[in-house]
């Protein structure tokens, strides 16, 4: 079992990066918090969790232990799958995720595309106790990030906090370079289809 990698980006989207390790092209998925914080890096490690199914074994990829351990406990409950607790991560830091776990805040939750309110529910009760063991990543971004600048943007103008979300992190999958401007009007489109 893989669990952590240090190599070279070969290429990188928000929601996946190729990684060069000694000559082995590993791809593997991350949130777009992880992809914010080694934009601009050439070499980088991650801590991996390898995830096992009967067709496929797919490599996830976070910044920090933290991030890595929330997403092993969201994974444990029964209807989240690597996908939804990737989203969730993507959505939500792990410190702000940890916070809304503890107090039962599941208006933060929904927030996040693809999380009802019955997940967000069942997360809250089966892991209220679970969330304390995790460290704080205490990290405070020092300047707002492309996705949450756009979500904001869109919110301001008057969408849907879960549906700017959705529709800026799909623009963001799909692109891999864009100016916040570009960012904004392609996810208007995408919410006006």
């Amino acid at each position: 079992m893989i669990g952590y990698l240090t190599g070279k980006i070969i290429s990188a989207k928000p929601t996946q990066i190729l990684l060069d390790v000694n000559g082995v092209g590993y791809v593997i998925r991350i949130s777009i918090n992880t992809f914010e914080r080694i934009s601009g890096n050439d070499i980088v490690s991650l801590f991996i969790h390898t995830h096992v199914k009967e067709d496929a074994i797919n490599l996830f990829g976070f910044y920090s232990e933290a991030e890595k351990e929330m997403f092993e406990l969201l994974i444990s409950i029964n209807g989240v799958g690597p996908k939804s607790a990737l989203s969730l991560l993507s959505g939500i830091s792990t410190d702000d995720l940890k916070q809304a776990i503890v107090t039962s805040n599941v208006d933060r939750m929904v927030a996040v595309p693809g999380i009802g309110k019955k997940t967000a529910e069942r997360l809250i009760l089966e892991l209220k106790n679970k969330v304390r063991d995790i460290k704080e990543e205490g990290i405070t971004p020092t300047e707002p990030s492309l996705q949450k600048e756009a979500v904001s943007a869109l919110s301001t103008l008057g969408y849907n906090l879960a549906s700017s979300e959705k529709a800026v992190n799909k623009i963001l999958s799909q692109l891999q370079d864009c100016s916040l401007e570009e960012l904004i009007k392609k996810s208007l489109k995408e919410l006006n289809k």
